[in-house]
């Protein structure tokens, strides 16, 4: 990593652990033995997909500052994918999700793209919020 990488991903690792250090205090926030935090917004009233199934989301995803850096919410068009083939973080809470559901989570970067971020706006060491309604599993 050249320096100024370096730099930024320090920064981000400890802005996103205080940021959920303080969140777990949230009303509602719940942790994982990972370190996913959740907060369910609605209720699920289906089956909860498994790790081998395909599903159809819409997502909103924030950095800790505010920017959306994706959202099926904005492009009207649900996102159809392996629950194997996302982020860590996704992929556990798929897990638990209901179908109907919709959760914030709060994904520490070891949990999302870790130390070589996603390119773009998603720098190494990156927390990310998305708010995950699951559609149906198909």
């Amino acid at each position: 990593m050249l320096a100024t990488n370096e730099e930024e991903a320090n920064k981000n690792l400890e802005e996103g652990l205080l940021y959920l250090l303080n969140n777990i205090h949230n009303e509602g926030v719940n942790e994982t033995e990972s370190g996913l935090q959740y907060k369910i917004l609605k209720e699920g009233y289906g089956e909860s997909p498994t790790i081998d199934d395909q599903v159809k989301c819409n997502y909103h995803g924030i950095l800790l500052d505010g920017t959306v850096f994706d959202s099926t919410f904005e492009r009207s068009q649900p996102a159809i994918f392996p629950v194997n083939a996302v982020i860590q973080g996704w992929a556990e809470a798929l897990l638990l999700m209901p179908v109907g559901a919709l959760w914030r989570l709060f994904i520490p970067s070891n949990l999302a793209y870790g130390e070589e971020g996603a390119g773009g706006l998603i720098g190494p060491n990156a927390t990310l919020i998305f708010d995950v309604e699951l559609l149906e599993i198909i």
